[in-house]
């Protein structure tokens, strides 16, 4: 058999990414993917009634219409279309609902008093996101793609989310809002670095919004698979890879999978003090998910909300940081922080007319067997009376069932690991390329490498960059 170019194992964004742009380089790969469907998180499948299409993992895609890398392989060629919801995201709150408007201005008038403290963060770098998703998404270019954007982030960003809220907003309301999208980290909020990821959300929701893909997130991998066969490139699915051996000759083989599962596979190739190093990875907390299929639209008390992607059920900051610090110490929160998203909102298309999908999750801890299905629907009928009578199927999916339907998934962390500075700082090793693995041609280009999870492909666009320099 001729020497392949590249393989690339795992079929989730950030492989096909990977295989993308090698193959539009001229590259001859072969893609490798365990599950009878590509697309790793990024798979849709009719789990609860026929006609109703649900997203297993990723929905809404801010990270994939802001990626560089998405936006330079163009997939709207390959028939991939984005619909975006009246209102990316809502909070509810006990006075009502305080909703992030796509518009900043729109959303700074609502907020009041911190109306000019948002406009100053979030505001201002949503104005300039593209150059502030290079800067974030590509973390070890020297030098940095946007040096004033990047110590943007930087100067708003780097505090843990409490500390931002006690020092930069003044009311409840923006409090809450701020500590729902700091909470999608996945680590306690008095942490640092988590106002990171309130305000690169809150600033993508402004400059490109939390679309999701027309018909589902399958459609992203869809699309993704045309392009790399238009190319030449070879899509497998169904073929678990237990060993490197087992690889066909490549002059270059990237990995889009998490530590756990690369001792696994490379075992006795990788040098003992690394391999130590992984044996270690610390995983996040999981998640609890809950999909239904409605008979009518989510009757909120506040109307606002029908027109709203997605939903933040978290009441109070406290409510928030205190929920996922009791998270964060291996415990069950009895009125958890919840994440829903309701995706025929901006996607009919996704159920029978006149029909809808809702899914929602909260945080427990990693590998949780608890059972959180009643306490994430008692949140949603606090805040929708009647809303169980609407439900017409559920599917549940705690985290043991998460990882089973994706190994990447360890314990149902949806992140790749956690985000905490130690860990991001070496991600999973500390280099300018830290996708580099420490065996001659062998690359991670999952979400445990940088620039860590999310659906924006920017793992694997990184990696290809170093195998197309390494091999010239």
């Amino acid at each position: 058999m001729t020497e392949l170019d590249a393989v690339v194992v795992g079929a989730g964004p950030n492989g096909l990414v990977a295989a993308a742009a090698l193959a539009e380089a001229g590259m001859s790969v072969l893609v490798l993917e365990a599950a009878d469907v590509p697309g790793g998180a990024l798979r849709t499948e009719e789990v609860t009634l026929p006609g109703f299409r649900h997203d297993i993992g990723a929905t809404v895609l801010p990270l994939a219409a802001g990626s560089p890398a998405f936006r330079a392989i163009g997939l709207d060629r390959e028939g991939l279309r984005f619909a975006h919801p009246e209102t990316p995201l809502g909070h509810v709150h006990a006075g009502g609902a305080t909703l992030l408007h796509r518009s900043a201005a729109q959303t700074a008038e609502e907020l009041g008093r911190d109306g000019r403290a948002w406009l100053r963060g979030p505001g201002w770098l949503g104005a300039h996101w593209e150059r502030v998703a290079a800067s974030v998404l590509d973390p070890t270019a020297m030098p940095p793609h946007a040096l004033r954007e990047l110590l943007a982030v930087g100067l708003h960003g780097s505090a843990p989310a409490t500390f931002t809220n006690r020092l930069v907003f003044r009311d409840e309301p923006t409090r809450a809002l701020f500590a729902g999208l700091a909470a999608h980290s996945t680590l306690p909020l008095g942490a640092p670095l988590t106002s990171v990821f309130g305000v690169f959300l809150a600033a993508l929701a402004h400059g490109v919004g939390w679309p999701v893909a027309v018909g589902g997130s399958q459609s992203v991998a869809d699309a993704l698979v045309t392009h790399i066969r238009s190319l030449g490139g070879e899509v497998r699915t169904g073929h678990r890879v237990r060993s490197l051996d087992e690889l066909p000759e490549a002059r270059a083989v990237l990995l889009d999978l998490t530590p756990r599962q690369i001792v696994q596979i490379a075992g006795d190739t990788l040098p003992s003090g690394f391999r130590r190093r992984l044996d270690r990875w610390r995983y996040a907390p999981g998640v609890f998910k809950v999909d239904w299929a409605l008979d009518a639209p989510v009757p909120w008390r506040d109307e606002r909300l029908a027109g709203v992607g997605t939903v933040h059920l978290g009441a109070s900051s406290r409510s928030i940081a205190e929920s996922e610090r009791r998270v964060a110490r291996g415990g069950h929160p009895d009125d958890p922080f919840v994440i829903a998203v309701q995706a025929t909102a901006a996607d009919p298309t996704r159920a029978p007319a006149g029909r809808h999908t809702l899914w929602a999750y909260c945080h427990v801890p990693n590998g949780s067997s608890h059972d959180m299905t009643d306490a994430i629907e008692s949140r949603i009928e606090a805040a929708a009376p009647g809303f169980r009578e609407r439900v017409l199927a559920r599917h549940v999916m705690p985290p043991a069932a998460l990882e089973a339907w994706n190994a990447n998934l360890v314990g149902g962390d949806i992140g790749g690991g956690s985000a905490d500075w130690r860990q991001m700082l070496s991600r999973p090793r500390i280099s300018l390329a830290p996708w580099r693995l420490p065996i001659p041609g062998v690359y991670v280009c999952s979400s445990s490498a940088l620039p860590a999870g999310g659906s924006h492909g920017m793992g694997g666009w990184n990696v290809a960059r170093t195998v197309l320099a390494d091999l010239g």
